[in-house]
């Protein structure tokens, strides 16, 4: 546990940077301090819950992330789209549904 703790910081830059975000534009989008981030970036400071919570929903990361790294999917990108699927209300996945039959279909 020790060592996911420590890996933490680096766990969330790195889903900031996947993201495209700057530190900056995380604060904005969290209502936490740049300087906040910053040292759960680099100084190994981990926040409360309500923190962690709008952390992981401004970078639209699975909170398995952070708690099990050890299993994380190979291609971010598949993960992230799942991730995407997840917050799809019924009409957003009927759509989903009907993209990805069609770009199926055309292959």
């Amino acid at each position: 546990m020790e060592e996911q703790l420590n890996n933490f910081g680096q766990t969330i830059k790195d889903a900031r940077l996947a993201a495209g975000l700057t530190q900056d534009a995380l604060a904005e989008q969290t209502g936490i301090t740049t300087r906040y981030i910053m040292a759960i970036e680099n100084e190994s400071k981990l926040p409360r819950v309500r923190v962690l919570f709008k952390l992981i929903r401004a970078l639209k990361i699975s909170a398995d992330t952070i708690f099990y790294p050890e299993i994380q999917h190979a291609d971010k990108k598949k993960e992230h789209i799942i991730h995407m699927i997840q917050l799809c209300d019924e009409r957003d996945l009927q759509v989903v549904t009907a993209t990805v039959k069609a770009l199926l279909d055309t292959k």
